[in-house]
């Protein structure tokens, strides 16, 4: 019977650590490696969780960028992207499980963090309508367009005719204006058309 492989002791003590200390004692590429540990059960993936962070910058750039992008980086294959972009999903549910379905008006930071998590790191400008009832509450997030690296065309009469179609008394508009480094979502209040 042969040696088990370096990495396995590793993998245990990264994991016992999480359990331990929680992700907040945890570096990036931990945090990267541990995602990873299912998707390449058989290989040590510190290298290949560094590489994803000099490639990509930090943790969430890592998690947002396309899976293309991803797949680029060697060693990353489909498992891989699609653990990454799991935990991207996963991230954006739990964000907007505080926002979906609840007066948005009440609450404006978790409305800005469930737009900074769905358009941060996009590499394209994009324009967003949350719909809203008579209560404010929110019953429809779109994406109503998606333009180039620096123009998006909102076409308002799709955008009341939408508004229309669903029963909406209130709309949020929001718009990723793209920087160097990451975008910035800007929100517009329109309420009681």
């Amino acid at each position: 019977m042969g040696k088990a492989p370096d990495y396995t002791g590793h993998r245990k003590r990264l994991r016992a650590r999480f359990l331990k200390v929680g992700p907040e004692g945890l570096a990036d590429y931990e945090l990267l490696e541990l995602m990873l540990f299912g998707a390449q059960p058989r290989r040590d993936v510190k290298p290949l969780a560094k590489a994803l962070l000099q490639r990509f910058g930090s943790f969430s750039e890592v998690i947002s960028a396309d899976p293309q992008a991803m797949s680029e980086v060697p060693g990353i294959g489909e498992s891989a992207v699609i653990a990454l972009k799991s935990a991207q999903a996963a991230a954006q549910r739990l964000i907007g499980g505080q926002v979906l379905g609840r007066p948005v008006l009440s609450n404006w930071q978790a409305l800005l963090d469930y737009c900074q998590a769905n358009m941060a790191f996009a590499k394209i400008e994009q324009f967003r309508i949350f719909y809203l009832n008579n209560r404010n509450v929110l019953i429809a997030d779109e994406m109503q367009q998606q333009g180039t690296v620096d123009h998006t065309p909102v076409y308002p009469r799709e955008v009341v005719k939408r508004a229309l179609e669903l029963g909406a008394t209130a709309l949020i508009m929001v718009h990723n204006q793209l920087r160097i480094l990451f975008s910035i979502p800007y929100i517009c209040l329109i309420s009681r058309y």
